[in-house]
């Protein structure tokens, strides 16, 4: 570490003009390639994935997704009066010439009118495409909005609704730039008006510049879900500042204890470059535990994260340490050159914090049980979590699917927004009895509020007919009744009408694949939890050898990742205070969104635990003293990783500003961990366990002691171990010249 910080510092001119070569260049080849994300929630293994693998086999024609262009009369008129119907069946005809359109359903063939509601107010087309929303290409998908909506006028309005559609809504505000302005405040409040204030943001801002290139690349390769590059932005802005802070923190205190400036750069990537690298690699460990869900749709999302994660770690390592050559001694404020040049010398550690520590030293029993209150009367809600998918009733009323909810909600019910599918195989005369039977008692059924007509699409290649029937729910996609409703056809209704037959009637659609989805992921959320704790767990016992301090922190962890989930479910599931952030409607917790806030907090939550237990570590080789290793770490640290999770609490509390529902989700969510993680866990339940557990928090046994890797955290310059790159340690202080 020491070798390569000294190098890149030596050769910063060719660092620096490395990175911006490749900034330049990846950024080049992503505009003119583009990028292609696109969101699959396809499972094996389910009941909708089955009916639609029946459909893409023996009917094709059928199996593409399913749009609808909605219309709503204006005025006095009804969408029957010839100067609507003028405007709607001309359009209707050029959507069936379209790529990719594989049929039609006009509200005026004889088989489509009940596609035009009581009132005759509102009417909709049902538009089958060739193809499954994640193979329409950009190109496509507008052309097929842009038709639908070209019929609007002041008679009529038309929307179009639906996954395809959902592509061509205008892409959600990141908040990237107010993240980055808070964050430069908060550096100035730090660091003063000066070059360290923007030293981090600078290497943050090259790193995720090139890694976004490359996730836009990779998403050619890889099916990358269209929050990938937000979520990685999220993530890469917060850790990308706070990895730069942490280094650039500890060079100016080697600054303040007066080493030279290549000396102080060189320590710094000795200590705290080795706490960014074990850090980064823990995120990444908990990123691509994903993988262990065996759910391809969340492949994608962990790459990408990993990368803009990566990224950052290795411009801390290169880009910071060659940047810092140029800056030398401005990092320090004018007033401390004053204070060093009267003969001051500065100590790491802050006054506050110290008086904190001693304070916290004195009562670690009354100060850990206040803050496990707190910390568990926030999980609370968290065991009332409802997995689901959020629909198009929460999307911006701007948007062309959200007009089309609402007009569909309007005329015929929230239900009709996402009908579940009924599809059948039709193999003799005598299944088609059968399925009329099942029909009519669906139609009966509890929370049905109307069933479409019939529809059967001719069988390919020696393949039976596909019979298939809309059945739409009185609640809307995202209600708690239509998933009730889903498994009350599957499990009550459906079985007693066919059983003694050969038909079988699966329940398929969207609204079908997304309830499958959650609750596949939620049966192998135990998994993957479990993954990732164990692979922490076993990289901070071969960092600490020790026991305690990696289960101190998987615990920690989980509590502050379970505070987080209450308080999402809190405002995004109960309503709680959700119009302070402009969530419209309450309703489910998207299913992926716990998978990946545990492994982004889980990450996120091991930063800081790194960064503190890492110094305290440092302590405890100096001191051989529990207790006094402790508090001068958590002096040591306090403010700078205070100042770490204001920045980070900030970048995550600025991407709530956009109307993306689930990078609000994740941006509320990391905002309040990162915050909690800082002021409860790091600040006072993690150094008040530490002390009452004492010397027992370094031991390990034996037998493990010797089958474990050593890997160094705390490096070698507080030994005075130095290599041939760096100077020798002096006996003295090296004070700053008057001139």
């Amino acid at each position: 570490m020491r070798r390569l910080a000294g190098w890149c510092y030596d050769h910063r001119w060719i660092v620096v003009g490395a990175w911006i070569v490749a900034l330049v260049a990846l950024t080049g080849i992503e505009h003119a390639a583009g990028d292609h994300y696109r969101d699959d929630f396809k499972l094996s293994g389910t009941e909708s994935a089955d009916a639609q693998n029946l459909l893409e086999k023996a009917a094709p024609s059928a199996s593409g997704d399913v749009e609808r262009v909605v219309f709503a009369a204006g005025g006095d008129h009804t969408v029957t009066d010839p100067v609507v119907r003028n405007r709607i069946q001309p359009m209707l005809e050029r959507i069936e010439h379209l790529p990719n359109v594989a049929s039609v359903l006009s509200p005026y063939d004889a088989t489509g009118r009940s596609q035009i509601s009581p009132t005759g107010k509102v009417g909709y087309a049902t538009v089958t495409l060739a193809q499954q929303a994640v193979k329409v290409s950009d190109q496509d998908a507008h052309a097929l909005v842009d038709t639908a909506k070209a019929a609007s006028n002041a008679d009529v309005k038309v929307a179009v609704g639906g996954w395809v559609a959902e592509s061509t809504n205008p892409q959600s505000f990141s908040g990237v730039g107010i993240g980055v302005g808070a964050a430069l405040l908060v550096l100035f409040i730090v660091f003063g008006l000066n070059w360290a204030a923007v030293t981090p943001l600078l290497t943050a801002g090259i790193s995720l510049t090139s890694g976004i290139a490359v996730i836009g690349l990779l998403s050619h390769v890889i099916t990358t879900a269209s929050f990938s590059s937000q979520l990685s932005e999220l993530i890469g802005l917060g850790v990308g500042v706070d990895y730069a802070l942490f280094i650039v923190t500890r060079t100016r205190q080697g600054l303040r204890r007066g080493l030279d400036p290549r000396r102080a750069v060189v320590d710094a990537l000795d200590t705290s470059g080795r706490a960014v690298m074990f850090a980064g690699v823990t995120v990444a460990i908990a990123l691509l535990g994903m993988f262990a869900l065996g759910i391809s749709f969340l492949y994608g999302v962990a790459i990408a994260a990993t990368i803009a994660v990566l990224f950052t770690v290795v411009a801390a390592m290169t880009f910071l340490p060659a940047l810092l050559g140029f800056i030398g001694r401005t990092l320090l404020w004018s007033v401390l050159k004053r204070r060093r040049n009267q003969g001051y010398v500065d100590t790491d550690e802050s006054p506050s914090w110290a008086r904190w520590a001693r304070r916290l030293q004195r009562r670690p029993v009354v100060f850990a049980a206040a803050a496990g209150v707190v910390i568990i009367v926030l999980a609370l809600p968290f065991f009332s979590l409802r997995l689901g998918s959020s629909d198009q009733g929460n999307d911006p009323k701007s948007t062309t699917t959200r007009q089309a909810y609402d007009m569909l909600a309007d005329g015929f019910g929230p239900g009709f927004n996402g009908p579940l599918q009924l599809i059948a195989p039709l193999p003799s005369a005598g299944d088609k009895t059968t399925l009329s039977k099942t029909v009519a008692a669906i139609r009966t059924a509890d929370g049905v509020a109307g069933v479409g007509p019939t529809v059967v699409a001719a069988g390919k290649d020696g393949n039976p007919d596909i019979a298939l029937v809309n059945v739409f729910p009185v609640g809307s996609p995202q209600d708690r009744s239509t998933t009730q409703l889903l498994h009350r056809l599957r499990d009550d209704v459906i079985p007693p009408t066919v059983q003694g037959t050969d038909l079988k009637v699966y329940v398929g659609g969207q609204t079908a694949i997304v309830e499958d989805f959650s609750k596949v992921l939620a049966g192998k959320l135990p998994l993957f939890v479990g993954v990732v704790v164990l692979l922490s767990f076993l990289l901070l016992m071969a960092v600490f050898r020790s026991l305690l301090v990696p289960l101190i922190a998987a615990v920690m962890n989980l509590l502050s990742i379970g505070a987080a989930f209450g308080v999402v479910v809190a405002v995004f599931q109960y309503g709680w205070l959700s119009d302070l952030i402009g969530v419209s409607r309450a309703g489910p917790i998207e299913a992926f969104v716990p998978v990946l806030m545990f492994a982004i907090l889980f990450g996120l939550s091991m930063d800081y635990e790194v960064f503190l237990v890492s110094r305290i570590y440092e302590e405890w080789h100096r001191r051989k003293n529990n207790s006094e290793a402790i508090s001068h770490g958590l002096a040591a640290t306090g403010r700078t990783i205070t100042a770490a999770a204001a920045i980070m609490v900030l970048v995550f509390a600025a991407f709530m500003l956009g109307d993306n529902r689930v990078i609000k989700l994740l941006g509320l969510g990391l905002a309040s961990a990162v915050l909690m993680d800082a002021l409860i866990i790091r600040s006072v339940l993690v150094p008040a366990l530490m002390h009452l557990f004492g010397s027992a928090n370094w031991k390990l046994p034996a037998a493990l002691d010797r089958i474990l890797p050593r890997l160094n955290v705390e490096g070698s310059a507080h030994l005075g171990e130095v290599d041939a790159d760096s100077e020798p340690p002096s006996e003295e202080p090296i004070l700053i010249s008057a001139r």
